[in-house]
Formats: structure tokens, C-alpha cells, sequence
């Protein structure tokens, strides 16, 4: 028995010979839309090249030869999108776009994209894009990032380069910038219209366009009218999306290529002229199911697949060649099967080419490869003195990291002409913890953004603008609050150097407010002590200082890392010790620091731990308010028990130096792992895992760590965090137990 894939293929040139062909769409002629023979042929041969495309995939998965792909049948429509759409218009696309990449691929010339596409099905390390690491359609040369199959997680990063667009007029980016017309794609399917990641992106484009901010970019929403096996209900995307403010909607037929040029052309010259944002609703169909082996026929009835396969947008191109009298039926057929014979013998040869084949060669690229860039100019002398003011007399005084942080930013922004803050509150506010006050006043509304209350939208925005040539620092508020977002950076940032085989990257340095011990601003959203979530994601780095003088020069090196590596940066400032100025008694000021200027100070390099002490009769490790506490109790410890120890600051979460720990800790038979977050999921298991697993038996070890528990209001939080008398204790039962 046939299956509808088999069936389809077979019965197109029977179709097209009957002329059992479907109605036209609406009235309209090549020339209304600015569409020639020549274009409309050309049109036709991307379709056909992606539907051969879909059909070779099904075979070549039957012999085991290519993998879990989800297909464009039905969507062919949108090679208009290629075809109209410059490829300086920066694209990010939905996974059914294979006749738009096609299409887009003529622009240059010397493009192969059936072999480029084939070599993905077939997870070839030859795969131009991600280099065998997942099917995906992206292009560096077609400036398409590439985008796996994760709902609309993409339209954030959109909407954000959209903002990088606009912000290049007043902003030089750091490398070469695109026309000053150019806008940006985004296609994604109806179903995914209702994911939030996609209503907070096209709210907050809305948002921007609604004041006047300029945001070029049409949202494409392919209506195939289904989500996996989920119908979406008739008029729904229309009734949603019409009328929205900030929003300018149009509606296209994409099975018909003259309605759908129509409706292209409209929305690109709206986004073009207006620098406005474009929600281009376009009907379509999907035809052989979701994906890979769905069987649709497993929740639709047969008449309803038969009735959508009559509506087949090969079928209506090939009416509009015949209507034109510009291919004969013959002629349609021949091309259909030459462009079938043609990706079967592609195929064929892209089968064979070679695979990844260690460990080593897949992970290559989850580190973006360092890049030779020039030093960061040092900043205007001039320009600083203007900058700081009044404030000048105030850095040669002992300051809390709040203030430290704060004055570090201004001298980043003063330093990376390209670098972007941008977060809820940072601007005329200062953020919650006045973190970010005056860098408003000193560099103006472009460079510190005001954003809406959505971290999704926050950090949507920081990748955008990283992949168009700026040095974003977005801010999240409360650690708590990533989890609105977290799939933007395991799912978007973190990943894009995988997918493209180090082709894309999107530098940012992070920077979020959170752990607990924070005290009268309670319960766990603004005390969340979890930093698991980072840990978990490969290549991403996180740091966490623990005090201001640190924070500073670990800020610059974050900051230094993202500009030359396009590294994604994770920059953990425990709000608890933002105003904390004493470490042993009121009035010592020994946690407070003056500001060291750019090029003053000891600079701390990625990985490198601070040290306190050099004593072996105990090593505590810790970091963040942890090693606060470890400081006091340390000093306990001494004075009163004659302990003779060594604290060390971990400072980089990840990556861990592994080799100069075991080195640090060397000396010492006994160790504490003090750790604020919980026991479960936390970096002291990987403290504990490293030294028992690569110096077995050398070392009596102990944790002290918070409780598996939330924050609790109030007093309550101390009954489930660490504190210094646990630290004395724990660390006085390793030293009274019996010898190692």
C-alpha cells in the first residue's frame, strides 16, 4: 500500500496532464504583482526542489540514511518570501522554509543548497551550517542563522535585531553594518502564534513600534490551520493578531504564488519605508503530516487530508504556468521529473560523505572559536573626566559593590563604543538596587534601554543585538524571574555557536541580581538561591563575585570575553552584599573597596580563584555570600580555636579549573565546601565529585549547604541557609575527627 507521500508524487503529472487542477485564488495577473514568466518558472523550480526534497528525506530515512526531519510540503508558497526578501534582510525562520532558503539561495551566486540541505538530512560533519549536528536551515552567506525545531523561541532574537536595525543609525556596530533599509524576516506556523515566546515578541515589537522606536520586521504566520494533531480554530490567528496596536496586518493566500506576492510586496515595502513592524498572515496547508513518522490519518479523517491535497501549491503554480501560457503541461511534467532525478543523484553522493565521529569533534564549536580582535581603545581621557564630574571625588573612597559595579559600567560603556545595558528599570531609575543609576544622563536613552517588564523580550533583545554587531548587558532583575526565560539562553544563546558549527554567535555578559540572604525584600522570587539551571548548559561561563573589588575586574574580563570570544556570559551579583561595607564588626569597612580604574588593579582572568590565607590544617571553599560568611568564620576559627587555614573564592562557577583547585587544595587534608544554594543540584556536589574522583582518599571533605527548600519569608529564610556558626561547626568536627 502507498502511502500519501507516494501517492502525491505519483499522481502530480497525472493532475497536471487532466488539468484537474484547483481554482484560482483571486484575480489577479503576473504583472499586478511585478512578478514575470521568468520569475513565476523560477518560483516553480524551488517549490519543486523542496517537495523533492521532502520526498528523498522519507526515503532516505526508510534506509536508515537520514533522521527526524520535519518537512515544508504545503508550504512551498513561501519561496515568494526568498525571492522578494533581499538576503541583507537578516531571516530567521520557521522549520517548513525550505523552498524560501532554495529561493533565497539564487540571490548569490555559487549556492548548492539541495547538496547543502541533503548533507544535513544525512548529518554530515560536510553540512555547511551546523556541521552534521542537527537538520537545521540556516546560512551564513544567506545571513540566515540557523533555527532548530523549539515552537517560536526564535522571535524574540528577531524582534531584537529589528531593534539592532534602528539602532544602527544612531550606533556603529562592531563590524560591517547592513543597508540602511534593510528589515528583518521571522516566519513561524499558527500553532506556535500562541506560544508566549511568540506573543512577547510581537507585543514587545508593538511596543517599540507604538512610541515610535523603529522596528522593521514582518512576522510571517504560516496558517497551515493545525499544531502537530491540535486544530487551531478558524479565524483564530486574524481575530488574534488584527488590530493590534503597533501592528500592521495583512493577509495572503500562500497555496496561490500571485496572492502571495501580492501580500509579500505589501508587507516589505510597509516594513521598508515605515521602519514599522508587519504581521503578514499567510494561508497555507500542511501536507504528509508533522513529521518524521506521524501518520495523520491517525486524527484526521481522509476526506480532510484528500481536500487539502487537491489545494496542494505545486498543483496551483502549475495551473498559473498553464493559465500564462507560459509552460506547457508536458513541460511542467518534465521539469518535475528532471528535479527528481536531480536530488535522488544529490542525494546519493551526500549519503556518503563523511560523519562526526568523536566526542571531541562534536563539542568543538560550543565555545566559539576566539576571534583576533584589535584592543578596545582605551577611553578618552577627556571624555572620562567629563563623564565622571563630581563623581571624580568620590573614587578614592571606599565603596560597596553596588557602587563599584556601577562605576565599572560607566567605564565599559565609555570603553566599548558598541556595548548596550538594557533591562526593566535601568534607566532613569537605576534599577532596583540603584545599580545602574546615572548611566542614563551620561549616555543617553539609545545605550541604556528601558525595557517592557518581559525577560523573554529582555534577553530576545541582548541576542539580536549580539548577532548584529553589538556588546549587549542585559539585566534581569531577580534570579528568579530567568526561569520566565531560561529556553532563550539554553535554547537561543547558548546554542547558536553549537548549530552553526561556530558560524553565528551572539556575545552578552548577563548580568542578574539574585541569591538569597537579602534582607526585608523576601520569599524566594527576590531570594532564589538555585543555580542550577546555568550549570546545566554547556559553554556557558558564570560568574559570581563576592565582593566589589572583584566584581569590577571580573565584570571587565566578562566583558573582554564576550567581545573576543562571543562568549554568552553569566554574571551572578548576590543583591545580600551590594551595601554590605563590614566584615568583622561595625564600621571595619572590609568589604568595601576603592574603584580601580580601568587598567589599575589586579586583573582576574576567567577561572582564577581568590585565596585567603595559606594555612593546611583546613581548606574552606566557597563563593558569594557563602565565602562572606566563610571570611567571619575563618577569622573565628583563628583567633579563637588556633585553626590554621585557607579560604578560596571559587569566583567562576563554570568553567571550573579543575587542575589549579586540586592544586589549591593540595595542602590540606581537611575540607568544608560551603555553599548558599541547595544541596541537590549545586556546584558543591561538583567540588566534592572533582576532588573524590581525582584525589581519591587524600582529603576528609564535608558540606555545608542550604536546605533543598524555597526561601521563606522573614526570619524563617536563616532557618534553611547556611550561616557562620554551621561553617565554625562543620569545620571544628573535621578537625576533631579521627586522623586521614
Amino acid at each position: 500500500m502507498k502511502s500519501r507521500a507516494e501517492l502525491m508524487e505519483s499522481q502530480f503529472s497525472g493532475a497536471v496532464l487532466r488539468g484537474d487542477l484547483p481554482a484560482p485564488v483571486a484575480a489577479l495577473q503576473p504583472s499586478d504583482v511585478g512578478l514575470t514568466p521568468t520569475d513565476l518558472v523560477d518560483l516553480f523550480e524551488s517549490q519543486l526542489m523542496s517537495r523533492h526534497l521532502d520526498y528523498q528525506s522519507r526515503r532516505l530515512r526508510a534506509r536508515n540514511e537520514s533522521f527526524y526531519t520535519i518537512g515544508s510540503a504545503g508550504h512551498e508558497g513561501n519561496a515568494v518570501l526568498g525571492k522578494l526578501f533581499r538576503i541583507t534582510d537578516m531571516a530567521f525562520l520557521h522549520y517548513r522554509s525550505g523552498a524560501l532558503l532554495i529561493q533565497r539561495s539564487k540571490q548569490r551566486p555559487g549556492e548548492t543548497p539541495l547538496y547543502d540541505m541533503l548533507l544535513s538530512f544525512a548529518a554530515s560533519r560536510e553540512d555547511p551550517i551546523s556541521g552534521g549536528r542537527h537538520k537545521v536551515l540556516g546560512s551564513k552567506t544567506l545571513l540566515v542563522p540557523p533555527q532548530t525545531s523549539t515552537i517560536a523561541s526564535h522571535l524574540p532574537k528577531a524582534m531584537g535585531a529589528a531593534h539592532a536595525l534602528g539602532l544602527a543609525r544612531v550606533l556603529e556596530p562592531d563590524g560591517p553594518a547592513l543597508p540602511r533599509d534593510s528589515v528583518i524576516l521571522c516566519n513561524f506556523g499558527d500553532a506556535s502564534a500562541n506560544h508566549s515566546t511568540a506573543q512577547g515578541a510581537i507585543n514587545a515589537a508593538g511596543w517599540a513600534a507604538y512610541q515610535n522606536s523603529p522596528m522593521p520586521i514582518v512576522f510571517v504566520c504560516e496558517d497551515n490551520g493545525i499544531g502537530i494533531s491540535t486544530s487551531t480554530p478558524r479565524g483564530w490567528i486574524h481575530a488574534s493578531f488584527c488590530g493590534r496596536a503597533g501592528l500592521h496586518y495583512l493577509y495572503c493566500d500562500g497555496t496561490d504564488l500571485l496572492d502571495t506576492a501580492r501580500g509579500v510586496r505589501a508587507a516589505v515595502d510597509y516594513a521598508r519605508r515605515f521602519r514599522k513592524p508587519v504581521f503578514l498572515h499567510m494561508r497555507v496547508i500542511r501536507l504528509l503530516g508533522h513529521a518524521g513518522s506521524d501518520t495523520e490519518t491517525g486524527y484526521r479523517t481522509l476526506q480532510q487530508v484528500e481536500a487539502d491535497e487537491r489545494q496542494d501549491p505545486l498543483l496551483h503554480s502549475a495551473r498559473i504556468l498553464l493559465e500564462q501560457g507560459i509552460l506547457g503541461a508536458d513541460e511542467i511534467c518534465g521539469l518535475n521529473a528532471q528535479i527528481a532525478q536531480r536530488v535522488a543523484r544529490i542525494a546519493e553522493h551526500a549519503i556518503l560523505r563523511p560523519k562526526l565521529r568523536s566526542a571531541a569533534e562534536v563539542m568543538a564549536p560550543i565555545a566559539p572559536p576566539h576571534r583576533t580582535f584589535p584592543p578596545a581603545p582605551p577611553a578618552d581621557s577627556a571624555a572620562r573626566e567629563a563623564m565622571l564630574g563630581q563623581e571624580r571625588r568620590q573614587l578614592h573612597k571606599p565603596q560597596n559593590m553596588a557602587r563599584l559595579i556601577n562605576l565599572a559600567l560607566a567605564d565599559i560603556l565609555l570603553q566599548y563604543r558598541n556595548s548596550v545595558v538594557c533591562g526593566e528599570d535601568v534607566g532613569r531609575k537605576g534599577g532596583v538596587y540603584s545599580v545602574t543609576t546615572g548611566l542614563l544622563e551620561k549616555f543617553g536613552p539609545h545605550r541604556v534601554i528601558n525595557t517592557l517588564l518581559d525577560e523573554q523580550s529582555i534577553l530576545g533583545l541582548a541576542i539580536g543585538l549580539g548577532q548584529l554587531g553589538y556588546l549587549p548587558i542585559p539585566e534581569i532583575q531577580f534570579l528568579a524571574y530567568v526561569h520566565n526565560a531560561e529556553d532563550q539562553i539554553r535554547g537561543e544563546a547558548a546554542t547558536l555557536s553549537f548549530f552553526s558549527n561556530g558560524q553565528f554567535s551572539n556575545p552578552m555578559v548577563v548580568r542578574i541580581a539574585g541569591l538569597a540572604y537579602q534582607k526585608g525584600f523576601g520569599g524566594h522570587f527576590h531570594n532564589d538561591n538555585s543555580l542550577t539551571l546555568f550549570r546545566d548548559i554547556p559553554g556557558l561561563v558564570i560568574a559570581c563575585p563576592s565582593n566589589g573589588a572583584d566584581a569590577v575586574q571580573m565584570l571587565r574580563s566578562c566583558v573582554a570575553l564576550a567581545r573576543e570570544q562571543r562568549r554568552v556570559v553569566i554574571f551572578i551579583e548576590p543583591i545580600a552584599l551590594y551595601m554590605t561595607r563590614d566584615l568583622y564588626q561595625s564600621g571595619d569597612e572590609r568589604w568595601t573597596a576603592e574603584y580601580a580604574a580601568p587598567g589599575e588593579g589586579m586583573p582576574i582572568a576567567v577561572g582564577e580563584f581568590g585565596c585567603h590565607g595559606n594555612g593546611t590544617d583546613l581548606c574552606i571553599i566557597s563563593y558569594g555570600n557563602g565565602y562572606y560568611l566563610s571570611r567571619q568564620a575563618a577569622h573565628e576559627l583563628t583567633q579563637g580555636h588556633g585553626i590554621d587555614l585557607r579560604v578560596i573564592d571559587l569566583r567562576w562557577l563554570a568553567p571550573l579549573d579543575e587542575a589549579a583547585l586540586i592544586e589549591m587544595v593540595a595542602p590540606c587534608r581537611r575540607v568544608l565546601v560551603v555553599d548558599e544554594c541547595r544541596r541537590t543540584g549545586s556546584i558543591s556536589e561538583a567540588v566534592v565529585t572533582l576532588l573524590t574522583e581525582r584525589a581519591p582518599g587524600r582529603h576528609r571533605i564535608a558540606r555545608v549547604t542550604a536546605e533543598d527548600s524555597f526561601i521563606p519569608l522573614a526570619e524563617a529564610a536563616h532557618l534553611v541557609l547556611p550561616d557562620k556558626q554551621q561553617i565554625i561547626e562543620a569545620a571544628r568536627a573535621l578537625i576533631d575527627g579521627a586522623p586521614i
